[in-house]
């Protein structure tokens, strides 16, 4: 009877052996399924049943483990197999470098469908960008360049050469910088279908479901059902289903969020990465992958080239086109008759309300003329913060340090980390003060007051609370594609990648609310969003306006993004990044601890501080251990330590010997994550 090893989703790279199903079973019209490498098995696991991944078949159990105590596989999940020796080798090397367990890095890769779905062709209708446009001259310069690399890239390596990162060459890598509107998406299918015309297959990644429609729109009428969609916002089984239509090779092209550099393609010729900035390529759970770095690994390993596009870089990108390890691809104007537009700033302390004279007086204009716009403002709910001017109350969430926003349409203040809410209190707490309210603004409180100064125009609100419902956010930017929305206001749903013919003019209604968080990469963020909401306006006419409202008028990170200054608020950046010796200057670990108890929680990071000072490499040093910027998140009191050195390799060994010296002594009630490479510290 053969046996087999299986992995789970769990730390650790410990595989487990089971011996064969006792009697696979049919059920129905389906043949028996039988054990083997590549599929899924739910099987015991301690006093529960779990689902396992089947990565290897042997002859007889391990040495010291007896026959009778190796226990049956009770069912095998999958009829095909749904991973193969290239995918676990992507795990294996996921598992090394993110420093989590094999289990966990293929639980990250495999959709969690159990049974085939009924597929639905992508949507075949009329969109901008969806079919093939006379190129401009940079276009077409730059898709050459991108041709030319997909030409003469490398053969993929040997098998067995993927031993581990340092093992295989960096791919030909490409970078499409261009201000909004210059035309990327065109030149990203084309080169997609020049990839396909050489047999290869392509994964085109975008950074946000609401952008995964757009895209597949267009891929759908370029390609049919060539090309599919991965992403979470479909159903496990619809997700699995084309999982297996991909493995299959029926799918040659896919488009998805962060999750689709995984997509099990045959012959990867091209990865495109859309909006390469975006944090959201960086994945919050363990294991705490970046879909960049997945795809840089990718490419390696099947002589694949990547492409990468943005108009506002990451820092890391901007470092290595500068130095030429990746090639810069430069778009300079925009097509379809727009131009760039017109940004001003306008300050907000002497205005009463959220809204600016300088922009109601814009939006009226834009009104009378027919045309649309966009507000935007990365803060949910109706107010922020609630302050006592007495004795200087603020109320804060029970369970995390941040404060309570008050959401006026349920009244209710709520914490936007977990969810606590409770009804606002109608006079200080402390001192009794009547006084004492919310101050601050968030979306609710500017469709309120659009609503009041506008009565007449058609305005609808994209955010998380109003675009819970499945399909609303879908359903909302449609209306305002089709002319049927006059004012779109909401968060960064509406800041980036969608192209809307009608705007002209966008309001980003506070600039500077991320500006100044805790965080080495809060002056990137803030220059990209303003930058990439203000490209929303005059994409096909050349009258686009945009006001940037801000509390800081003078600062230079808000006059740079004002007049798109990338050049400029790059080298002011990488310079100070490279004085505080932060990213791209310098490579970081970060360990998180959290408990319930936060002696514990201290006294964790304090044992993670006492194991790493030993075995720091050379110009490597610690951060830490301290508090967490928000130190407290759903009860649990949150500390960290952060390893920083010149270079991974040899931090990155440090980091595993740490993490096993700490297993060994660990509490249990406490709970540690490890963040290779963290796009942010709070």
């Amino acid at each position: 009877m053969p046996y087999f090893d299986l992995l789970f989703d769990i730390p650790g790279n410990q595989s487990f052996t089971y011996r064969d199903v006792e009697k696979p079973k049919a059920t129905g019209k389906t043949a028996a399924v039988r054990a083997e490498a590549g599929k899924r098995a739910m099987v015991p696991f301690g006093n529960r049943e779990a689902l396992g991944y089947i990565t290897g078949t042997r002859e007889k159990p391990p040495p010291g483990i007896d026959e009778g105590a190796v226990k049956a596989i009770r069912r095998v999940v999958d009829a095909e197999k749904v991973f193969d020796e290239e995918d676990m080798a992507l795990a294996e090397w996921m598992a090394a470098y993110y420093l989590c367990g094999r289990g966990q890095a293929l639980a990250a890769m495999i959709p969690s469908g159990r049974r085939a779905a009924s597929f639905l062709s992508l949507p075949d209708e009329e969109e901008i960008g969806a079919g093939p446009l006379e190129l401009s001259d940079e276009q077409r310069s730059a898709l050459d360049a991108i041709t030319k690399g997909l030409s003469s890239s490398p053969p993929p390596p040997e098998a067995g050469a993927a031993d581990g990162p340092p093992s295989l060459p960096l791919p030909p890598m490409l970078y499409l910088y261009g201000i909004t509107g210059s035309g990327k998406t065109e030149v990203f299918l084309r080169s997609a279908e020049y990839a396909l015309d050489m047999g290869k297959s392509v994964i085109y990644l975008v950074p946000e479901i609401s952008l995964t429609h757009q895209t597949a729109r267009a891929m759908g009428k370029r390609f049919g059902n060539l090309a599919a969609t991965l992403h979470s916002g479909m159903s496990a089984a619809a997700r699995f289903s084309e999982w297996m239509r991909i493995r299959r090779g029926e799918v040659r092209i896919v488009a998805g969020p962060r999750s689709a550099v995984f997509a099990p393609v045959r012959n990867l010729g091209l990865v495109i990465m859309d909006e390469e900035h975006d944090g959201s390529y960086k994945s919050g759970n363990t294991p705490r992958y970046h879909a960049r770095q997945a795809a840089i690994r990718r490419c390696s390993a099947s002589g694949a080239v990547l492409v990468m596009g943005s108009a506002t870089p990451s820092a890391e990108a901007w470092k290595l086109m500068n130095e030429g390890t990746i090639k810069r691809l430069e778009l300079s104007r925009r097509l379809s008759g727009g131009s760039i537009p017109e940004i001003k700033s306008a300050g907000l302390e002497q205005t009463d309300g959220c809204l600016t004279s300088e922009l109601k007086e814009e939006m009226r204009i834009t009104a009378a003329m027919g045309r649309q716009t966009i507000l935007f403002l990365n803060r949910r709910g109706f107010a922020y913060f609630y302050h006592c001017p007495s004795c200087g109350f603020e109320l804060s969430c029970k369970h995390c340090s941040v404060s309570l926003t008050w959401h006026k349409e349920k009244n209710r203040a709520i914490c936007h980390y977990c969810g606590y809410s409770e009804e606002p209190p109608r006079a200080c707490p402390r001192c009794g003060s009547l006084e004492a309210g919310f101050r601050g603004f968030g979306t609710e409180m500017i469709e309120e007051e659009t609503r009041r100064t506008f009565p007449g125009l058609r305005i609808r609100r994209a955010d998380a609370d109003s675009t819970a419902k499945k399909g609303s956010l879908e359903e909302t930017l449609e209306m305002f594609r089709a002319g049927q929305v006059d004012v779109l206001l909401g968060t960064q749903m509406v800041a980036k990648g969608l192209n809307f013919p009608g705007v002209r003019l966008v309001g980003v209604v506070l600039a500077d609310t991320g500006l100044y968080l805790p965080d080495f990469r809060a002056a990137e963020r803030t220059f990209s969003l303003i930058v990439q909401v203000a490209g929303r306006a005059g994409r096909y006419f050349p009258d686009g306006k945009v006001i940037v409202q801000t509390l800081r008028s003078g600062d230079p990170i808000i006059t740079r993004s004002c007049s798109l200054d990338v050049e400029g608020f790059f080298a002011a950046e990488l310079a100070q990044r490279k004085a505080l010796r932060f990213p791209p200057y310098a490579r970081l670990i970060r360990f998180t601890v959290r408990s319930r108890d936060p002696q514990r929680a201290d006294k964790a990071i304090e044992r993670a501080a006492s194991l790493s000072a030993p075995l720091l490499p050379p110009g490597a040093d610690m951060l830490g251990p301290a508090e967490c910027p928000i130190g407290l998140i759903a009860g649990n009191y949150r500390r960290q330590l952060i390893l920083r050195g010149p270079s991974m390799g040899a931090l990155h060994s440090a980091a595993g010997t740490i993490l096993a010296g700490y297993e060994k002594g660990r509490d249990s009630r406490v709970y540690l994550e490890v963040d290779v490479d963290p796009v942010g510290l709070l």
